[in-house]
């Protein structure tokens, strides 16, 4: 009796977890509620914003992260062109279609199969943290498809460590992903919100109302938590052979790192990986991983002359 007690008492436990995380996840999506449309490609539905008119620009967003990331302050300082925000498949309001999660490969080639259907003309491809790393592998596999990179704080060479900010999310068994995406990580990631945020944007302090207008809550939905959990595995799967092949890119790479990044050495993916692509332009900056949102300004800046730079050496 006293075990079954106890069996009874976890499972209703783990089903009053599970329906908490599930109402958190409700409740996020009404404070973020979604701001572009949905086009189906393969493998995948994208939420994106396109607004604007002129070359195009398409921003690619990091581990956790959703387009408004770059609503919330950089996509208004780029009048003059036509900017295309997109969540990548599994995070913010995107679907992945195909069956299992798509890695960085193949999120690649989902992003690229957007640009063939919103008829883009070799748009300039931004990637923040690991949406630099998905760039990447899209410029690798289809050059042909943008004009140039521009490389925010990205994730671009292997590493033997999860940064602190994802530990707690870091999870290599199919057991451990569906406890903590469905029953943990939403109130622990609630109750160390804060200190995340702010390891996340060290030392720079976190933006105001980043959890709403910046798309900060709907990290922390289960669906969300578990691609955020398979894109930490792709990257450790994938990154080491993704970053042999970068003296293979013939496209201009620019790479923008805050010095004081607290998320992703500046030395080992922006100083490095600029040192394994023939030309590439590095520029590194006071700040830390957040630069779009923290310095929106600097950021602008810094696409409009990658910009430059990838218009006059396009053929």
């Amino acid at each position: 009796m006293k075990w079954r007690n106890i069996g009874i008492g976890a499972v209703a436990a783990a089903a009053g977890l599970a329906g908490y995380s599930h109402w958190q996840g409700r409740r996020a999506e009404a404070a973020v509620p979604q701001d572009g449309v949905l086009t189906e490609v393969e493998g995948a539905r994208l939420h994106h914003v396109d607004d604007g008119n002129g070359p195009a620009i398409v921003i690619v967003h990091g581990l956790g992260g959703q387009l408004r990331n770059f609503s919330y302050a950089l996509a208004e300082r780029l009048a003059g062109y036509r900017v295309i925000l997109v969540d990548r498949p599994g995070s913010g309001y995107s679907v992945a279609t195909g069956g299992a999660r798509p890695g960085i490969a193949e999120q690649g080639a989902i992003i690229g199969r957007l640009i063939r259907a919103l008829g883009l003309d070799r748009p300039l491809l931004v990637g923040h943290s690991f949406g630099g790393a998905v760039s990447l592998a899209l410029a690798l596999e289809r050059p042909d498809l943008v004009r140039g990179l521009a490389l925010i704080a990205p994730l671009s060479q292997a590493e033997t460590t999860v940064p602190a900010a994802f530990r707690a999310i870091a999870r290599p068994s199919a057991i451990g992903r569906t406890l903590v995406a469905n029953l943990f990580g939403v109130p622990v990631g609630q109750m160390t919100r804060e200190v995340t945020s702010r390891r996340v944007f060290a030392p720079e302090p976190i933006v105001p109302d980043f959890a709403t207008r910046g798309g900060g809550k709907l990290a922390l939905r289960p669906g969300n938590l578990d691609a955020a959990i398979l894109d930490l595995l792709a990257a450790q799967g994938e990154m080491p052979a993704l970053a042999g092949r970068y003296p293979e890119l013939g496209l201009p790479v620019s790479i923008l790192y805050g010095r004081q990044d607290s998320v992703l050495d500046p030395e080992r993916h922006g100083t490095l990986t600029a040192g394994q692509i023939a030309g590439a332009h590095l520029e590194l900056v006071p700040g830390g991983h957040m630069l779009p949102l923290t310095q929106p300004d600097l950021v602008a800046r810094f696409l409009r002359e990658a910009d430059q730079r990838s218009s006059t050496s396009r053929p």
